[in-house]
């Protein structure tokens, strides 16, 4: 018995002959995972601006642009919005590969060239950070006159 606890010992001590191995990186972090959403404002010079809203969780694309049609509020007393939203703030977005389809309650003279792109940018800046593609597109519906004459629109801040 005491010739099987020694010989126990000795493989323990010798190790099971696998040599040690260096620290290896881990790669990017993982997408998702934040404590706000960023979203897009136009400064005073007319350029476009990521604001981070500290919401504790990334959440949806359309939960995104909903906060964006609130405005800028307090938080970013140096930006403004060019989007005109004085009724519901309600978003629905759909995906497929390639496109985002976001419907707004707004008509297209409501919004601004400049707004178009804050919409955009935000749209696509949490379909990134939730791991999408940074080519996707986005295609905005609006009220009145329907969808956006000009199609399918990229983040012109990327």
């Amino acid at each position: 018995m005491r010739l099987i606890g020694l010989a126990a010992l000795v493989l323990l001590a010798a190790g099971c002959g696998i040599p040690p191995s260096t620290v290896e990186d881990g790669g990017d972090a993982p997408t998702g995972v934040s404590p706000g959403v960023t979203l897009y404002f136009v400064d005073g010079q007319g350029r476009l601006r990521p604001d981070e809203r500290h919401t504790s969780n990334l959440g949806s694309i359309g939960e995104a642009v909903s906060l964006l049609l609130t405005g800028p509020g307090g938080e970013a007393p140096a930006l403004h919005t060019e989007i005109t939203a004085t009724g519901p703030t309600r978003v629905y977005a759909s995906t497929e590969p390639g496109l985002i389809t976001l419907t707004l309650p707004l008509a297209r003279d409501e919004v601004t060239d400049r707004g178009v792109d804050q919409v955009v940018c935000t749209a696509l800046g949490v379909h990134v950070q939730s791991g999408g593609s940074a080519t996707t597109k986005v295609q905005l519906n609006f009220t009145l006159p329907g969808a956006d004459p000009h199609g399918p629109r990229s983040c012109p801040a990327s």
